[in-house]
């Protein structure tokens, strides 16, 4: 039934100051945009922000995020890259694989990772969490 992720919408509280983020810092291309809101995209990934006067950039405390694919020799690069941009990191990794947990502007918890769901099964296959089944 489900053939994929369609699209992603964040709501922002500056849209100038988002488009530039992922745009400039995160290089994501810049599709379309309006008053209220804007089109990006980064390979197969379409984004769209979205102008919400009810958002804060206040992080929520809980752990959902967005996280963005690197290669291994792309992550040092792209940590190196993101710290001299200033983004505030919100969360160490303790997991498989290299991660960078960092905030967007509008407080959006955001990752780069270099790994995928294979690599984190056989981690898992390895040392599981507690009560992990896995059934691929």
């Amino acid at each position: 039934m489900l053939e994929g992720l369609n699209h992603l919408t964040l709501a922002v509280s500056q849209l100038d100051r988002s488009i530039e983020f992922y745009r400039n810092t995160l290089g994501l291309t810049l599709n379309a945009r309006w008053d209220t809101g804007a089109y990006l995209s980064l390979r197969d990934l379409w984004l769209c922000l979205s102008w919400d006067e009810h958002r804060n950039t206040a992080p929520h405390p809980e752990y959902t995020h967005y996280a963005f694919t690197v290669t291994q020799a792309g992550f040092s690069p792209a940590v190196a890259h993101l710290k001299a941009c200033g983004v505030e990191e919100w969360r160490q990794n303790r997991s498989e694989g290299a991660s960078f947990y960092f905030l967007d502007p509008d407080g959006h918890k955001l990752e780069i990772h270099a790994g995928d769901l294979r690599s984190r099964l056989q981690a898992c296959r390895q040392t599981p969490y507690a009560g992990m089944e896995i059934l691929t």
